[in-house]
């Protein structure tokens, strides 16, 4: 017998949006073991719709699926749509781990990897890497040589690069928070001997500058689809009382400087406290995906603010998240690192950038 809501809804809205309205509610009573590999009801109930204009990006009839599980901190995953595969990595274990589209087999890419974070592919499909360890931005040649793009501002070695993107002209703009010198666990141990920031290398003169360093402790960023923004997470809290938890967003200027900064979102949801957002990534229609965790159970997974900066869906993980990438053939599939594992969800929008 049919649910009785169901029966003036039609099947293209479950579809659609999974009645949200009952996917938020059962959101809180969801008891999910992933381990079990039992499946999934639909609406799965941890895709929540806080406004309307999430619903149309909420697919009724598709679960979050946890792909792979037993890292120590995964982090910076990446697509790479020639290859069809995803890499990411598990900083702490200094690896590199990929995961393919055709079968779902998981293997170990590269060791050592220089306890990297962020990873990305540029313009001609080259890995960007972005080391903890060595505290440099490292680029993956054809012929499997690294070239190092930049290890040091003004002389000094960076603190330990995060994450990055790759602008249109060929630019890797990339955070220096400086997390993975902190201890031992992400990196080595050291001094922080530059202020946190963020930067501009030009991949083809090697011309590096820093674009802003009005932020606390900068960490995932994106672009705009049109490319006119730069958005950035600041966790700075980790470190500064006084941080705003939030992510900012500065005017692109020329394609090379910032202007205009400001605050695009607060990470504080009502009802749960304030969180960090880690990793962030921009649809084509403008909405910011940012991991979030630091809170617990109803916070961390993945936060969706459209381009007003108004927080309008969740997806709900039993792990802290820490970064997200768009992928698969249509790259219209949510890949989300998790503290030990590596989860997907389809979604209905695609990815405005190449990872």
């Amino acid at each position: 017998m049919p649910h009785p809501l169901a029966s003036s809804v039609s099947r293209r809205a479950l579809l659609r949006t999974g009645l949200p309205a009952l996917a938020a509610a059962g959101s809180a009573l969801a008891q999910r073991d992933y381990a079990s590999g039992r499946p999934q009801r639909y609406p799965d109930p941890d895709i929540v719709v806080l406004d309307k204009r999430f619903a149309k990006y909420k697919i009724g009839n598709t679960p979050i699926q946890r792909l792979y599980t037993g890292c120590l901190w995964a982090e910076g995953p990446a697509w790479n749509g020639v290859g069809k595969y995803l890499v990411w990595s598990d900083i702490p274990n200094d690896v590199q781990l990929r995961w393919l589209e055709e079968d779902g087999h998981v293997s170990v890419f590269r060791r050592p990897a220089g306890n990297s974070n962020g990873n990305t592919f540029d313009w001609e499909g080259r890995q960007i890497s972005f080391e903890h360890g060595n505290r440099r931005v490292v680029r993956y040649e054809y012929n499997g040589k690294v070239t190092v793009l930049a290890d040091k501002y003004n002389g000094k070695p960076f603190n330990a690069p995060n994450d990055g993107a790759v602008a249109p002209d060929g630019a890797v703009w990339f955070t220096d928070p400086g997390y993975g010198s902190l201890l031992d666990y992400e990196g080595n141990k050291g001094e922080l001997l530059l202020k946190e920031a963020v930067y501009r290398l030009d991949a083809k003169t090697g011309k590096l500058d820093l674009v802003t360093d009005e932020i606390y402790k900068p960490n995932g960023l994106c672009f705009s689809p049109d490319y006119q923004k730069l958005y950035v997470a600041d966790t700075g809290a980790s470190h500064y009382p006084e941080a705003p938890r939030n992510i900012k967003c500065w005017d692109i200027a020329g394609g090379k400087t910032l202007r205009n900064g400001r605050s695009f979102c607060s990470m504080e949801l009502p009802g749960k406290g304030a969180g960090f957002a880690d990793g962030i990534r921009c649809d084509v229609d403008g909405n910011v995906w940012a991991s979030a965790g630091w809170v617990g159970e109803g916070y961390d997974g993945v936060h969706i603010f459209a381009p007003d900066g108004q927080r309008i869906g969740q997806i709900l993980l039993p792990e802290i998240c820490s970064n997200v990438c768009f992928g698969g053939s249509k790259r219209n599939r949510l890949f989300m690192t998790g503290s030990q594992s590596l989860y997907a969800v389809y979604v209905e929008t695609r990815g405005a950038h190449l990872t």
